[in-house]
């Protein structure tokens, strides 16, 4: 005898099969299924409707659930983002009101872009309602005007890209800083938040005030796991060192200036133990503010540090890596950017030596947009030998004439057996290797992006060789996206129709 399924069992399996839909990515077939389910039954309409409202994009398909406002918003000559049909259009009646807030309950996660969103707010300013999303947990919002009627007690995820900073007679900075009070004074206890709304093109002390804000709502919250925002105060860095749940920092400085942008007062230094903290990331002018922190605070989880600095001087840079080898027995990825030129570094070169304590590396990416990183083959070998478990190794400089060689790059190499993704510049004008003795073919490397200060590469046939012979998993020499000509084209070239040959003597396809 067959087992009899309840609705709830149908229901149940229907509904994972759903939700397995829209999981590949199919976003638009499993909403067309849950539309359509939706108005199946009564017992598939309220499951469908609440996961057909989770995620919404825009507060467009509220806005259209308004009778009078259906036909602006959905006709068949206007895009979705154009939202010129607002101008002259009248508040939300109290019945219109209703209709908006009819599905308002059921989502979860809402986003909203800049260049729409003010233009809808007006037709909300009848609302009166103080919980406009009961159930929402996360939000993305590119203004904080009217950040209130969004607040909900199990809101954990919030990104804010922008702040509008208007002159002071303007009741927007007012409310900018009421409303980012308000996720305080509403209960709101977030897991996430992201900050990035500052204009740095209007460093005043209208926006100090609002980092004051910014860094006070940070103060409040009890469970944050990851943050994303200006520099903070040294209260905040102190509150946040007391969270056990923090797990995640990103710093953006919002300005181009040398002076430090909080005062480097350290009489509340001494900060706990950031305990479960294992990424940190800063944006910075100068290193100065980042070296601070390290030097006062105590990281025992760290793995990742990312840091783009644009101009620290040779002294400045130094003190920062000092202060980060305080972590060499934990740190696994460490991304450098330094971004512009400062005369400091004129006809000097940043020492990779600087690495060499961080044995646990598995990711390392140096990049210097407008200086060098001197490396040749003995310092490469020292790096490899440094870095057993590397994972991932890239080196990205100025320019200029290569010092290693594919003997010294060969040579490296076998001290890191995990090694997967190279790049580095490299001498190929001087063919070191004795191309007639037996290879030693590297398995593991798949990606190879290898520099060179020639515009055009004579010995093509010879490299491709090389490369054929010793990096067999390798397809092709820094493949640079989108872009059909480079000094490695032949070379690939000259690679593929060697893999063709191989394949045709061993019968393969």
């Amino acid at each position: 005898m067959h087992h009899a399924l309840l609705v709830s069992d149908v229901r149940l399996y229907i509904f994972a099969y759903v939700d397995q839909i829209r999981s590949t990515g199919k976003r638009s077939l499993s909403r067309t299924s849950l539309a359509s389910l939706a108005v199946t039954c009564k017992a598939f309409h309220e499951p469908a409707m609440d996961l057909l409202w989770a995620e919404v994009d825009r507060l467009q398909p509220l806005l259209g659930c308004v009778t009078r406002l259906h036909p602006l918003i959905y006709p068949r000559s206007r895009m979705l983002w154009d939202d010129t049909w607002t101008e002259g259009i009248e508040p939300l009646s109290a019945d219109e009101i209703h209709q908006f807030l009819r599905h308002s309950a059921r989502i979860r996660s809402l986003s909203m872009p800049s260049e729409s969103t003010d233009r809808l707010f007006p037709l909300l300013s009848l609302i009166t309602q103080t919980c406009v999303f009961p159930r929402l947990e996360s939000l993305t919002i590119f203004t904080t005007t009217h950040l209130g009627l969004f607040l909900s007690d199990k809101l954990r995820h919030c990104s804010v890209f922008d702040v509008d900073v208007e002159p002071p007679q303007s009741p927007t900075v007012h409310g900018v800083a009421s409303d980012l009070e308000d996720l305080s004074d509403d209960g709101v206890d977030l897991e996430e938040l992201s900050d990035d709304g500052v204009d740095e093109d209007l460093f005043d002390e209208r926006i100090l005030d609002q980092l004051s804000v910014l860094s006070s709502r940070i103060r409040s919250c009890k469970q944050l796991v990851t943050l994303s925002c200006p520099p903070l105060d040294w209260a905040a860095w102190k509150h946040l060192s007391n969270l056990p749940t923090l797990m995640e920092v990103g710093i953006r400085e919002v300005r181009e200036f040398g002076v430090p942008l909080w005062p480097l007062d350290w009489h509340i230094a001494n900060f706990t133990p950031f305990f479960n903290l294992t990424v940190l990331s800063f944006t910075v002018y100068n290193p100065e503010y980042v070296t601070t922190i390290l030097r006062h605070s105590q990281f025992p989880s760290l793995k990742r540090f990312w840091i783009m600095v644009a101009a620290p001087t040779a002294t400045e840079a130094n003190q920062l890596f000092r202060a980060l080898s305080h972590y060499k027995q934990t740190l696994e990825q460490l991304t450098v950017i330094m971004s512009s030129y400062n005369h400091d570094f004129q006809n000097k070169y940043l020492t990779i030596t600087h690495f060499f304590c961080f044995t646990q590396l598995r990711l390392l990416h140096l990049d210097c947009i407008e200086s060098r990183i001197y490396l040749d083959n003995n310092l490469l070998l020292e790096a490899m030998s440094a870095w057993p478990h590397i994972e991932f190794f890239k080196i990205e400089d100025f320019g200029g004439n290569s010092s290693v060689t594919f003997r010294g790059l060969f040579t490296a190499l076998s001290q890191c057996p995990q090694l997967e993704s190279l790049r580095l510049s490299i001498d190929t004008m001087n063919i070191d290797i004795n191309l007639h003795a037996e290879p030693i073919p590297n398995t593991t490397l798949r990606a190879l992006d290898l520099e060179t200060s020639e515009f055009h590469i004579e010995n093509a046939e010879v490299l491709a060789r090389i490369i054929f012979t010793w990096f067999p998993c390798v397809d092709q020499v820094s493949k640079i996206p989108d872009t059909d000509s480079g000094p490695w084209d032949e070379v690939n070239m000259r690679l593929i129709s060697l893999r063709a040959g191989a394949r045709r003597i061993i019968g393969g396809p």
